[in-house]
């Protein structure tokens, strides 16, 4: 079954109303029907992505985070997620970005791009976008991407980039550390049966920003390849 069951929903508010061990613990059957059902849920996702993009990561179920927290650092100890998340990674050097979607009561959307560049490919991005972020501009301005995604999100440094002036013409673009985009849905959208194509819609529409990045981060600052094909 590739739909997101109601179930699935109802499960993860019981969670986030019970966030316990004890509890997660006498629940563990349901949790393991719901978790088995969002697999196939991500198998079909990664199904209709292997029609048009070469995807690394192999099943649904490997695409899958765990529902446990990792608390060590945090101040909520809570042990749970209240959501269910996948990501799937493009094949090779040569192809940039990461997709994700998520699932959640209320708060469900579809994303991707780069959460955390190292400092090598940030500078190389801020250096390509300093000389020429015409392309970027167009992509992102572009009608369909604005009416999927909005806008280009991402945490920005305050004023400027090291080395940057804080004068630039580009400097909107250049303050950027994350370059993300997303997509939300409601819970009678993520019901559907045909979300899974709405999930994969949502990252074909993605793939002229993956491409530009790509290419930016394949290359040298004279366009010259870093890899061989």
């Amino acid at each position: 079954m590739s739909t997101i069951q109601k179930s699935t929903l109802t499960f993860l508010n019981n969670i986030k109303s019970n966030n316990n061990r004890e509890w997660f613990a006498e629940n563990k059957p349901e949790y393991t029907a719901e978790l088995d059902s969002v697999i196939l849920f991500a198998d079909s996702v990664l199904n209709e992505m292997n029609t048009h993009d070469s995807i690394e990561t192999p099943t649904g179920k490997k695409s899958l985070y765990r529902i446990y927290r990792d608390t060590r650092f945090s101040k909520n100890k809570t042990p749970y997620k209240t959501f269910f998340s996948a990501y799937f990674r493009r094949a090779t050097d040569l192809l940039r970005g990461g997709y994700y979607f998520h699932i959640e009561p209320g708060n469900s959307f579809v994303g991707g791009g780069f959460w955390s560049p190292n400092s090598a490919d940030l500078l190389r991005i801020r250096k390509e976008i300093a000389s020429d972020a015409s392309e970027l501009r167009a992509i992102i301005s572009d009608k369909k991407f604005v009416n999927t995604f909005g806008q280009l999100e991402g945490e920005k440094v305050k004023t400027a980039p090291r080395n940057f002036d804080k004068d630039h013409q580009n400097i909107d673009l250049l303050r950027y550390k994350q370059f993300l985009v997303g997509k939300k849905f409601s819970d009678k959208e993520v019901l559907s049966p045909d979300f899974y194509k709405e999930v994969n819609a949502t990252f074909i529409t993605m793939r002229p920003f993956f491409n530009f990045m790509s290419t930016v981060l394949t290359t040298d600052e004279n366009g010259v390849p870093l890899y061989e094909k």
